[in-house]
């Protein structure tokens, strides 16, 4: 399972990194391989102000839906628009192109509630 260390988590499986005040956010390795495969990803938030922890889209595979959580307060930037045509990037690259969202993070203070690699690997292996 692929858990890159550069990176912070959410218990409900988002990944995020910060450059500045500029947030790009994704689902993990771990998230995209329970989900199988992914045919949509769906996010109507573009321009929208969102707190911690609230909806922000959704991802759609075979056989079921799963809601995406924000791991920051924020303003939802930019949509991976290459996820369009090709929303299988989930599957085969989560923590590059299969990126989802921008968000312009409103409290940088909150990445410390995150979890480090070490942390969302319990969360996963229990």
């Amino acid at each position: 399972m692929n858990i890159p260390d550069t990176l912070k988590y959410t218990k409900d499986h988002e990944w995020i990194t910060i450059d500045g005040d500029i947030a790009t956010i994704g689902i993990t390795d771990f998230a995209q391989s329970e989900l199988g495969d992914i045919v949509y990803v769906d996010v109507d938030t573009i321009g929208d102000e969102l707190d911690q922890d609230a909806i922000f889209g959704s991802v759609e595979a075979v056989k079921t839906v799963s809601d995406l959580f924000l791991p920051l307060s924020g303003e939802v930037l930019e949509f991976n628009e290459e996820l369009d045509d090709d929303p299988e990037l989930v599957n085969t690259d989560p923590y590059g192109k299969g990126w989802m969202i921008k968000l312009k993070v409103a409290d940088v203070s909150q990445i410390e509630k995150l979890l480090s690699d070490v942390e969302y690997k319990a969360v996963i292996t229990g």
